[in-house]
């Protein structure tokens, strides 16, 4: 992929929305948005604002944080940097 995202965006791909739950397979229309994902791509930030996170972080962002895009089948979202809300260690 040739997607470098610019200033102080990321670009994230979502962790898959669950399945199942205690037994019971949800369907689509019910399936909430994943809010956690793996950064594939960060700029370089900004001069008030340098960034801070790095591709392989894993993250938690907003419900309707970010644009979707697709590329190459595969669902991504862009968002600020700022639309972040934590890095999972």
């Amino acid at each position: 992929m040739n997607i470098k995202p610019l200033a102080d965006r990321v670009l994230v791909q979502p962790a898959p929305a669950e399945e199942k739950v205690g037994g019971i397979i949800i369907p689509d229309t019910a399936k909430e948005k994943p809010q956690r994902g793996k950064v594939v791509a960060a700029g370089d930030g900004t001069k008030d604002d340098p960034m801070v996170l790095k591709d392989g972080d894993t993250v938690l962002y907003g419900k309707y944080a970010g644009t979707e895009l697709e590329v190459e089948g595969e669902k991504y979202l862009i968002m600020r940097q700022s639309d972040v809300l934590a890095v999972i260690k």
